[in-house]
């Protein structure tokens, strides 16, 4: 049956419709028989019991320079709705929090992908928590004397925003750097959030793995290699994406995982995995499938959707 679907998303005009997940989302829906609204988080509102949002009904094409036809502006109770998308990108503020609570009003009579109660709950370096045995030393915390003592322990470590994203703001230490406190007061100047710090693996030279979930369930991982003279491994800073197979620690790790995901409603789902150790659980607005789709030569959207659809008609 054919399903209203509404994205919250970042501008659409802007995509790259070679490397985003959410325009791929969305062209698989159309393919599917969906109709498809689309509205920006700032014209997201909740008035007297009713969750509206001002956006225009789009029908989008694997076109460079005419990849969707808009109509006007109209504004939709998203109680309307049979699935709502949570896509915009980080970073996880308060704008982004006040989302995840309006959406709450309308979900489950509304499907909203993913749970937006779990999204906030379960933030892409929060989730990980839950799992210590799968994940290398790391540390939470804004206090500088604590942040001075993890990395007196371990030595070459890695500093980053709590809520960060795109690998921005990210610092590998090594034992002579001199920087923490310098660091620790540029963050500080920012905002009140901890930051998180972790043991450096090496192995991310041979690259940070993006494992795939969907349901809970591998459907497959991409590796993105750091360019020459870069730590970071995200494609946003020039990360190369290369194919790779599933190890069997990485399905050990998404086994461990994956029953959490599925009972939390967290359909679309992506995890970085350096070497043998999970660094990150990505439900906020992973990327990744149209470069895992490329290399596979599989349909990997038409599973998510396959989730949604079955979701729908429990």
């Amino acid at each position: 049956m054919p399903l209203k679907v509404a994205v919250q998303m970042d501008p659409l005009e802007n995509v790259d419709i070679n490397a985003d997940s959410s325009f791929r989302i969305m062209e698989e829906a159309q393919a599917r028989g969906h109709s498809l609204f689309y509205y920006t988080p700032d014209k997201l509102s909740w008035r007297e019991g009713r969750v509206l949002a001002k956006g225009r009904h789009v029908v989008i094409s694997r076109e460079h320079g005419n990849h969707m036809q808009a109509g006007e502006m109209v504004e939709v109770d998203l109680g309307d709705m049979d699935v709502v998308w949570l896509r915009q990108d980080p970073p996880f503020d308060m704008g982004y929090i006040t989302t995840t609570h309006l959406l709450d009003f309308i979900h489950p009579g509304t499907l909203v992908v993913n749970d937006p109660t779990w999204v906030r709950n379960y933030p892409e370096k929060l989730l990980v928590l839950q799992f210590p045995h799968l994940t290398p030393p790391t540390l939470i915390a804004r206090d500088l004397d604590t942040l001075r003592g993890f990395k007196a322990e371990h030595g070459d470590v890695i500093l980053k925003p709590l809520y960060g994203n795109g690998g921005a703001g990210v610092f590998r230490l090594t034992p002579e750097d001199r920087n923490l406190s310098s660091l620790h007061e540029l963050f500080s100047g920012i905002n009140r959030e901890p930051l998180i710090m972790q043991k450096f693996l090496p192995a991310v030279s041979k690259g940070d793995k993006r494992v795939i979930l969907v349901d809970g369930e591998p459907v497959g991982a991409i590796n993105r290699v750091p360019a020459a003279g870069e730590t970071r491994s995200n494609m946003h800073v020039g990360g190369r994406p290369e194919k790779v197979e599933l190890t069997k620690r990485d399905r050990e790790i998404c086994a461990a995982i994956g029953p959490t995901l599925r009972e939390k409603g967290q359909i679309f789902v992506g995890i970085d995995v350096i070497g043998d150790w999970l660094t990150e659980i990505n439900v906020t607005s992973p990327t990744g499938l149209q470069e895992l789709e490329r290399f596979d030569d599989t349909n990997v959207t038409a599973k998510i959707w396959e989730a949604i659809e079955r979701r729908r008609a429990a």
